[in-house]
């Protein structure tokens, strides 16, 4: 066993399971690791396997019964989270439904209603609830809807209809005027703030209170203006949509910390909750602005796994196509001494977590951190005969904090 093999075992939080409903006492070891920490980033290789969403949930359970969390937060439509959070809290709507309107295929899943049944019973009895928000600002319909309602001023609202029928990297960037649009109404909004509540019903959403006031929408169909009329590749990685949806995705973390005594659960690609940089370490992640802001208050956890299926897209002629429903892809697993899933296997071969960042490191684990490898990572979309070879570069002791391991992996399950 090499140092480094050696000092990953010493550091195993083996699991007792996947099922969501078990007691969460094999997670007590991490109590350690979270202490301080305000926000958890909780990543995943692929958006399709059915394992992640059920280690995810357990990690939710534990966070919030055991680490005092009020916050979900998803890579969602901000706009169409509202309702769904209205739903946990007790309120009316179809889950189904609900979870549908966040824009991503990849939610629409048995698994994670599961996730938003388990909160709304949580809710029922807890002196402290949690709650479901979205900090992605993509498919901002609902806050169009709503501002058009509301809004005194509707002549802002006419240029900024095409958002609702635009899906980010399907087509050319719209013209820089929509953006200007958009500001122009979020300053509209921002100055007039009293003015806009008096066409503003009280907060109620589905017989439950909600939390987005008129100034929250104009900022999401904002960022959203903002991405639409970039590239989403560029000489200079800063100047495209990536780069600014990552940034719009910690801003809106940050905006769920302001209330007193939050502290959030970030679901995210390992892509986005990484401290470290992603599309050739040429754009901040997410989790790099959060840990430029909270420092050690940031815990980023990736989640890998070692072989199996995972439901995702495949690209037709170099472009994703929505209208093909997404399908199985099956890996292998990996025997190569840069790939950090092998390590974690050699590790301990059975589900577990481990914490990277506490405690006295030998030298030869201080070099394994400092340098590249590899992991696997596949977003809601991958290459069509290429996906099995495509690795992803990581440093890890840039890049996380702790890392979960999934011996095998399964499709998630659609409803």
């Amino acid at each position: 066993m090499t140092a480094v093999t050696g000092w990953l075992a010493s550091r195993v939080v083996p699991l007792d399971g996947l099922d969501p409903r078990a007691p969460v006492g094999d997670l007590e070891p991490l109590r350690a690791a979270l202490g301080g920490v305000r926000v958890v980033g909780l990543g995943e290789a692929t958006h399709g396997t059915r394992e992640f969403f059920l280690l995810k949930h357990r990690l939710l359970r534990f966070l919030v019964e055991e680490m005092g969390f009020t916050v979900l937060a998803m890579e969602a439509s901000v706009s169409a989270a509202e309702a769904l959070d209205v739903y946990v809290q007790g309120g009316a709507g179809e889950p189904e439904r609900l979870l549908a309107d966040l824009g991503f295929w990849t939610w629409r899943t048995r698994e994670m209603l599961a996730v938003v049944e388990w909160m709304r019973a949580h809710n029922r009895t807890a002196s402290r609830r949690v709650r479901f928000a979205g900090i992605d600002p993509q498919f901002p319909a609902a806050s169009l809807r709503w501002l058009r309602d509301h809004l005194g001023e509707r002549e802002l609202l006419a240029p900024l209809s095409v958002l609702e029928e635009t899906r980010l990297g399907v087509g050319e960037p719209l013209d820089p005027a929509i953006e200007t649009a958009a500001r122009r109404l979020l300053e509209y909004v921002t100055a007039n703030g009293s003015r806009v509540d008096r066409f503003a019903e009280p907060g109620r959403v589905g017989g439950a209170t909600a939390t987005m006031d008129a100034e929250a929408h104009a900022r999401i169909v904002r960022q959203f203006a903002a991405l639409v009329t970039r590239p989403m590749r560029d000489a200079d990685g800063s100047r495209t949509a990536g780069a600014a949806r990552d940034r719009f995705m910690a801003e809106n973390v940050d905006r769920l910390l302001e209330r007193p005594g939050a502290k959030v659960a970030v679901w995210a690609h390992n892509g986005h909750v990484t401290t470290g940089h992603y599309a050739g370490r040429s754009i901040p992640a997410m989790g790099h602005h959060l840990r430029e802001r909270h420092g050690s208050g940031y815990y980023a956890l990736g989640l890998l796994f070692g072989s199996g299926e995972f439901r995702a897209r495949r690209l037709r002629f170099g472009r994703p196509d929505v209208r093909r429903p997404p399908v199985r892809n099956s890996v292998p697993a990996v025997d190569r001494a840069d790939m950090v899933e092998s390590r974690l296997a050699a590790a301990c071969p059975r589900d577990h977590v481990v914490d990277l960042r506490g405690g006295p490191r030998p030298d030869a684990v201080d070099e394994w951190l400092g340098k590249e490898q590899y992991v696997r990572g596949y977003g809601a979309v991958v290459g069509r005969f290429s996906y099995k070879m495509s690795f992803t570069p990581t440093v890890l002791g840039d890049d996380f904090d702790g890392l979960a391991y999934v011996a095998r992996g399964t499709c998630s399950i659609p409803f």
